[in-house]
């Protein structure tokens, strides 16, 4: 079995083990129920985001919330929706922003992954004034810090092992 092959499927493992731990809160439950898809579980749900978003908003109300979790087949009781959203709503609007439900769900990525992430970017960015601009990078989009951050993020959501990380990074970037 190919080393990927195997880590998807330790990764779909792992989550479904997890999803049946009932000290999971809501939030930690949408993500094992995602990961225990594989490493696309997140971004699937990111997709049927789109979906879920009837009116075009680019946000989610709980009418629309609870029918997209019922058709991505996360099965939850009414009462834990209701609280993962709510968790989910931080500005209190009664919707939830596509950007703040995926960075929501991803889970928390340790030092050593932010920093490999954080020297990648700075060897793209050669004037070393956090952005990433057309003289560091010709064609390519300016990035900021954040940005490229945050991509690595969705990356690394999909990633396990933090050996596996370290080698990605280090091999991709040259570090």
């Amino acid at each position: 079995m190919a080393a990927t092959q195997r880590m998807q499927k330790e990764l779909k493992d792992k989550y479904s083990k997890m999803k049946n731990n009932p000290n999971l809160s809501p939030i930690e439950y949408l993500r094992a129920q995602c990961l225990s898809r594989g490493a696309s579980g997140i971004k699937g749900l990111g997709r049927t985001f789109r979906i879920m978003d009837d009116d075009g908003s680019r946000s989610l109300d709980i009418k629309e919330f609870k029918k997209g979790l019922h058709d991505y087949g996360v099965l939850m009781e009414l009462d834990q929706i209701q609280t993962l959203f709510n968790e989910l709503d931080k500005d209190g609007s009664g919707t939830v922003d596509f950007d703040e439900f995926l960075k929501a769900l991803r889970p928390p990525m340790n030092n050593t992954r932010r920093q490999l992430i954080i020297k990648a970017f700075q060897k793209l960015d050669k004037s070393g004034d956090g952005v990433v601009t057309v003289s560091d990078l010709k064609g390519v989009y300016n990035i900021t810090e954040d940005e490229f951050l945050n991509y690595y993020s969705g990356v690394s959501a999909s990633i396990d092992s933090d050996a596996y990380f370290d080698l990605m990074m280090r091999s991709a970037w040259k570090i």
